[in-house]
């Protein structure tokens, strides 16, 4: 756990009452949540417990049923969203495009015209923002690592990330891991939804399992909440 996360803050996210149905389906069942800043967070669940649908609404891509959401002290996420990163499931990715050009693209969305911030986000994840080839080449790994960066290209305060080591080799997963503790002791708070959360044992700050669109368990060790 960073030093930073030991003292007492106010929260950064606080969640009450979350609701959210899809028709009759309800994929968040009275969730109530707080959640501090400078954080690593694990999301953890079966498919299908609610992990994405809490992620999306809290990055504010979804609205709830019902229940409010307070993000960086705002009701209103939209007045925070350029504070928010989120690195979806699917890469989301434009294949024929190379690195930079993808993020130049998505940077202009946020109003960023800077190239200099395109290519440090690129540098963040130890990739090289003068790689001429298109993304569609890129191996695994390096197509998370720019995902990853296309979240970071605003510099977010909070970023989420839906199952960033997904088809990543161990070496990379790894390497990215010590990129997310590192942003997380620079000042970022983090949500991580994965289903390799051996991967983050000893980065993250606490684990979170979901279980039928509830939070059923918050502990600071992978092992304690496996053993419940």
């Amino acid at each position: 756990m960073s030093e930073s996360a030991t003292a007492q803050e106010s929260p950064i996210i606080v969640v009450n009452n979350l609701i959210k149905q899809f028709g009759r389906f309800a994929a968040l069942r009275q969730v109530n949540a707080s959640f501090e800043p400078r954080r690593i967070y694990a999301i953890l669940g079966d498919n299908g417990a609610g992990k994405t649908t809490l992620i999306r609404i809290l990055a504010g891509l979804n609205q709830p049923t019902r229940g409010s959401v307070s993000v960086l002290g705002s009701t209103d996420l939209h007045s925070v969203r350029a504070q928010i990163g989120y690195m979806a499931h699917p890469s989301l990715l434009y294949d024929e495009m190379s690195g930079i050009e993808n993020l130049r693209y998505f940077a202009r969305l946020y109003g960023i015209q800077d190239d200099r911030r395109c290519e440090q986000a690129i540098e963040a994840v130890r990739l090289d923002p003068k790689l001429p080839r298109p993304v569609g080449q890129y191996s695994q790994g390096m197509r998370q690592r720019i995902s990853l960066a296309r979240a970071l290209v605003n510099d977010p305060k909070i970023l989420f990330l839906d199952e960033p080591f997904s088809n990543v080799d161990s070496g990379s997963a790894k390497e990215m891991v010590k990129l997310l503790v590192q942003m997380r002791d620079q000042g970022k708070t983090i949500f991580i939804i994965t289903h390799q959360a051996a991967l983050l044992e000893g980065a993250t700050d606490e684990f979170i399992w979901m279980v039928t669109g509830q939070i059923t368990s918050r502990t600071t060790s992978l092992h304690i909440a496996e053993a419940r």
